[in-house]
């Protein structure tokens, strides 16, 4: 996701806010940047929990693990 995508997400979302909102087309686009926007939020995300570790009170590095539902 770079800036010129945002700079266009911001662009629709004050635009759909304003009396003559956004065209079918427009709406499409919006949806597509939104999920690419979450799904580089959410990959960042991981790849920082992925190099995060807990220290326990004797010093030991334990990697995070994935939460069992």
């Amino acid at each position: 996701m770079n800036q010129k995508d945002i700079d266009r997400i911001n662009e629709l979302a004050r635009k759909a806010k304003s009396p003559e909102g956004l065209t079918e087309g427009e709406e499409a686009e919006r949806a597509v940047l939104r999920r690419a926007y979450i799904d580089s939020v959410v990959g960042n995300l991981k790849g920082q929990l992925d190099h995060t570790y807990l220290v326990d009170e004797k010093g030991q590095k334990q990697k995070l693990k994935k939460k069992e539902e």
